[in-house]
């Protein structure tokens, strides 16, 4: 036990509504205390309102620990200097981990950062206000990290590519599908009226936004009035017609319900790091139709129907083939075994391996 890595993890992302960031936060958080003979973490959150809360949110073993200093006055003075190092407020640790993007300085502890995507270097307009100087933290962070983190090789070359960080000082850690997504169950007819579903749908899960591509399947959608009704999951959407339809936020249980019911899942983003949604509705056994970008090619791989970006007359065409044609039995369970290879735990082990690589 003497030996055990000390870990500092950035648990900020663990903090109200969870996004896909969250969710990976929390998986990568709960995976790493089921080894409480190899690692010892705790979670640090960054923000003046909520690390109080973090202790509620946390997995069984994972400590809390906080600053109550606004995250955006952190932000700018490491963004200026290595001051405040992470352990004067959460004590010594062998290894940092900046699970969102942005890596703390340490005065001892080696650093890992992970890097979902890059997408935003190109976007800064699209960025709110308040995060107008990510592209320098982050750039900043990766120069003080050991390590980087990927959820693909996709995202690691664009790392190496954009940032400057050497392909032996990164390591890609996969994401994970819950095992509970195996075992998903259309809605209930207490859900379905709960949330007002069509009797069929397809779907599109994720937070508004440019990146996720969102105009061009509306384009294609409305084109194509042979197309069941459109379901939008997630935070800020609103309905434009009477054939699009918005669910909002929904908890696990919902959410895994409201893909397992669904005719088609539909990702149309402009980029992607990963891609969980994918993976998700292979393990239900719902096709997919994707856009052909290098993380969802990974992610994928010849499990979904890969449509170029922005070309809503091959989305609509690609739907349409989704829903005609009959799935085979083989290719059912080609689907689940292929989502099946992506594991929390596997995600854990390879992140595990990132933190020795720091310390030493």
């Amino acid at each position: 036990m003497a030996d055990r890595l000390k870990v500092l993890l950035d648990g900020t992302p663990l903090l109200g509504q969870r996004t896909g960031i969250g969710r990976y936060t929390a998986a990568l958080a709960e995976e790493l205390a089921s080894m409480p003979d190899e690692v010892d973490v705790r979670a640090v959150a960054y923000t003046f309102r909520g690390w109080r809360g973090l202790r509620s949110v946390l997995p069984h073993g994972v400590r809390a620990r906080g600053m109550p200093v606004p995250a955006r006055l952190l932000r700018k003075c490491w963004l200026r200097s290595s001051f405040p190092p992470v352990e004067i407020y959460a004590g010594l640790a062998d290894v940092v981990h900046g699970t969102n993007f942005v890596l703390p300085p340490a005065m001892f502890a080696g650093g890992v950062m992970t890097v979902h995507d890059l997408d935003f270097l190109d976007a800064v307009d699209e960025l709110p206000p308040s995060d107008r100087e990510l592209p320098e933290l982050v750039r900043k962070s990766a120069r003080r990290a050991a390590v980087v983190c990927t959820p693909t090789a996709a995202v690691a070359n664009i790392v190496t590519e954009r940032l400057g960080v050497p392909q032996d000082r990164i390591v890609v850690t996969p994401l994970g599908v819950d095992p509970a997504w195996f075992a998903a169950r259309p809605p209930s007819d207490s859900l379905r009226a709960r949330l007002n579903l069509p009797s069929e749908y397809l779907l599109f899960v994720g937070a508004d936004g440019p990146r996720k591509g969102l105009p061009t399947l509306l384009e294609a959608h409305a084109a194509t009035p042979s197309l069941p009704p459109l379901l939008l999951v997630g935070p800020g959407h609103r309905s434009l017609s009477d054939r699009v339809h918005t669910a909002g936020y929904l908890s696990d249980v919902d959410l895994r319900s409201v893909v397992a019911g669904a005719a088609a899942v539909a990702l149309p983003s402009r980029d992607e790091g990963f891609g969980l949604p994918v993976l998700e509705a292979l393990a239900c056994n719902v096709p997919v139709v994707c856009s052909d970008v290098p993380a969802l090619r990974e992610v994928a791989g010849d499990q979904a129907h890969l449509v170029p970006v922005g070309d809503a007359e091959a989305l609509a065409a690609a739907l349409v083939s989704a829903l005609e044609d009959p799935p085979t039995a083989d290719l059912l369970a080609a689907r689940r075994a292929h989502a099946s290879v992506y594991t929390w735990r596997r995600c854990a082990e390879r992140t595990l391996d990132a933190y020795h690589m720091a310390k030493n």
